[in-house]
Order: structure tokens, then C-alpha cells, then sequence
């Protein structure tokens, strides 16, 4: 499970370094938070493990209250399911042949439900469902602003909705969106105004199509990012947030999510070339900077964080006569999403030593 050295138990920072860390409580916490948040809006929670990838969390997540996860691919599906989890919507399009047919076949070891928003990839799936004798439950996805995937709302998606009635083997059970173009807006009246109007379009979406015959019982959307606000919309019927479990600088800085950071980079410093100059052993293969720049922990007057390949540089305001050749330096990670893939295990840690191991187990699941 490790290639670590019996790491359980030890203190973390005795560990070898990079190595990804949680922290447990700190996590365990974030959980407890979003669940409860969710239950006192009467809202379903459906967190995203497109960034965890670790089904003992997801399971976490479900011991709190969540009803299923969600997932950005079909292989992190086909992990959470062979972890036993039944409940999973993928918020994607699946699309070709080869994974129609892991679709489908998933179906008879968990209830997996999928987006659409063509009529040719309704009519694959539903092909493919017929033939083998299941019934596939689709939600349309509909775009609300961000402009990626998505039938427009209202008509299109009626339109939509009649063709999927047409064919066996599909049943149209919701409608999805993402109002991920509001989750970096920082005044809070224009970013509660902007969610505001994209999820009315996918409520207002879900009641015309339930005007037109269409039970719609599902109704999704909210991320770490906007579930604050998400929760409270009228018409929602459960949301997605799940990086928040985790939490990175990029949700706290960028996305003003009130959740504190439990998951962290461990790295070694390997060089002080001047009094104003730390390097350290993990770079871009140990941590993104893609959507947000990692945090040196206890590390004060930094001027800037970059990241090389191998390579950590942190630049100073002010020289650090503390920081050694040898000594350990821990980062927050900037975006976990583009961090938690890169590794092969992640490190539990409470009250500063390592408690369990968890291999992660949707890391390279593109497919």
C-alpha cells in the first residue's frame, strides 16, 4: 500500500519528502460542515471526487449524510463503485463506443446516471442500453453561463428531453448546471446576483420541463465554490461541492469558501543560496500552481512561490536565518484537483503523526 517506510505512526515531519498530507481532523471538520450546511437547507449532498479520488473519503462523506458522489470520469466511477458505492452521477458526457458499453455494464454493479446534451449520444445510449436489457437514468446538462457543455435552457432542453423519451432503455430523471463562472467573483452582492440568475435559468429549465409532462426529480448543480449560496435557491435539489472536503488556497483566496486548508505538500529544503532564497524537492510533479500558488506554512515576508519541475523557489521580502539544508517545509496546496493526481498515496495525519495511508486509487482514471 506504501513506499514509505512503515510511515503510520510516525511524526510527519519525520516523513520523506514530497509527500501529500491530510489532515484528518481538519477534514473531518469540512466534512461535517458541508453535510451540515446541506441538511439544514433541506439540499442533498453529492460531492465531486474529480480532486479526492479516494473512495474511503467519499465513504466519509456518505457516513455524514451524502447520497451518492459525483465524478468527472467514468474510471473514477468505476473505483468509487467497486469501492461499494452505489449512488454515482457522472457530470460528464460519455461518449464512443468503448465507454458506452463500461457504461452500461457498470449499471448492473451501481446506479450510475450521466449527463447528456446531444441527440446522437441519447440515441448511442440508448442503444446500447436496450441491447443489453438496462435502463439508464440521464440527466440534461444545461448551460448557465459558464459556456462549456450544455444545452441552452428551456426549449432546447424540452426538445431534448422529447427525443429521450422516444427510446428505450433511458429514463430522464433531472437537469444539471454549473455556475462555475461566478465561483472567482469577489463582491459577494455581484456573486450572490450571478448565481442567483444561473441557477433560476436551470429552475426555471426543470419546471418547464415538469410543465411538459417530464417528472424531473433532480435538479443539480453548486460547487465548493457557490454552495453557500446554492443551498438557498429555490427549485435545487442537491449539490455537488466536494474539493471544499479538502480544501486548497484556491477555494479559501480565490473562491472565499469558508473551509480551512487539511491538505498540504511535506517538502524537503534542499538549498539556501542566499538569506532571501529557499529551495525545496517538489515541484510541478508535487504540486500545481495552475489555478493557485502553493502556501509555505510559518514562512514569513514571501515574495513569490514558483514552481520548476523538480523544484520549489521561494523568494524573500526579508532574509530567514531559521530555515536549514535538511529542514522540512510544508505548503498548502494552491488547487487540489490538480495536486491529489499526482501522487500515488496520501498521508492521514492527526495531532502531527501519520495515521493511515490511503492509496489513491482514481489517480490516471482519464477514461
Amino acid at each position: 500500500m506504501t513506499s514509505q517506510l512503515g510511515p503510520v505512526g510516525q511524526t510527519k515531519m519525520a516523513l520523506d519528502t514530497p509527500v501529500l498530507l491530510v489532515d484528518l481532523a481538519v477534514m473531518e471538520g469540512n466534512i461535517r460542515q458541508i453535510a451540515a450546511t446541506c441538511r439544514d437547507c433541506k439540499v442533498a449532498w453529492r460531492p465531486h471526487t474529480k480532486g479526492i479520488k479516494i473512495p474511503a473519503i467519499a465513504h466519509q462523506a456518505l457516513a455524514a449524510g451524502a447520497i451518492g458522489v459525483t465524478c468527472a470520469k467514468l474510471g473514477e466511477a468505476e473505483v468509487m463503485a467497486a469501492a461499494g458505492i452505489r449512488d454515482i452521477l457522472i457530470a460528464n458526457q460519455i461518449v464512443g463506443a468503448p465507454k458506452i458499453a463500461r457504461l452500461i455494464g457498470l449499471q448492473r454493479h451501481a446506479e450510475v446516471k450521466v449527463l447528456v446534451d446531444s441527440a446522437d449520444n441519447v440515441a448511442a445510449l440508448a442503444a446500447e442500453a436496450s441491447a443489453v436489457g438496462v435502463r439508464l437514468r440521464v440527466l440534461i446538462e444545461v448551460d448557465i453561463g459558464m459556456g462549456r457543455a450544455g444545452v441552452a435552457p428551456g426549449e432546447p432542453a424540452i426538445a431534448l428531453a422529447h427525443k429521450i423519451k422516444a427510446l428505450p432503455g433511458l429514463e430522464l430523471i433531472g437537469v444539471a448546471g454549473w455556475e462555475g463562472h461566478a465561483t472567482e467573483i469577489q463582491n459577494e452582492h455581484e456573486k450572490a446576483a450571478t448565481i442567483e440568475r444561473a441557477v433560476g435559468s436551470l429552475t426555471a429549465t426543470a419546471d418547464a420541463l415538469r410543465r411538459a409532462g417530464f417528472p424531473i426529480a433532480i435538479v443539480s448543480c453548486g460547487g465548493t465554490g457557490t454552495f453557500r449560496f446554492t443551498t438557498r435557491l429555490p427549485g435545487v435539489t442537491e449539490i455537488q461541492a466536494g474539493g471544499g472536503i479538502l480544501s486548497d488556497v484556491r477555494y479559501r483566496t480565490k473562491c472565499n469558501a469558508d473551509l480551512p486548508y487539511s491538505l498540504t505538500v511535506l517538502t524537503t529544503v534542499i538549498s539556501r543560496p542566499n538569506e532571501r532564497r529557499i529551495i525545496c524537492d517538489a515541484g510541478k510533479k508535487a504540486m500545481s500552481s495552475d489555478a493557485a500558488v502553493p502556501l509555505p506554512l510559518g514562512v514569513e515576508f514571501v515574495r513569490s512561490v514558483n514552481l520548476s519541475a523538480e523544484h520549489a523557489r521561494v523568494e524573500l521580502d526579508q532574509p530567514n536565518h531559521f530555515l536549514k539544508v535538511g529542514d522540512k517545509l510544508e505548503f498548502v496546496v494552491g488547487y487540489s484537483d490538480t495536486t491529489v493526481h499526482l501522487h500515488e498515496e496520501m498521508i492521514g495525519t492527526r495531532d502531527g503523526r501519520a495515521e493511515i495511508v490511503w492509496p489513491i486509487l482514481g489517480r490516471g482514471k482519464l477514461r
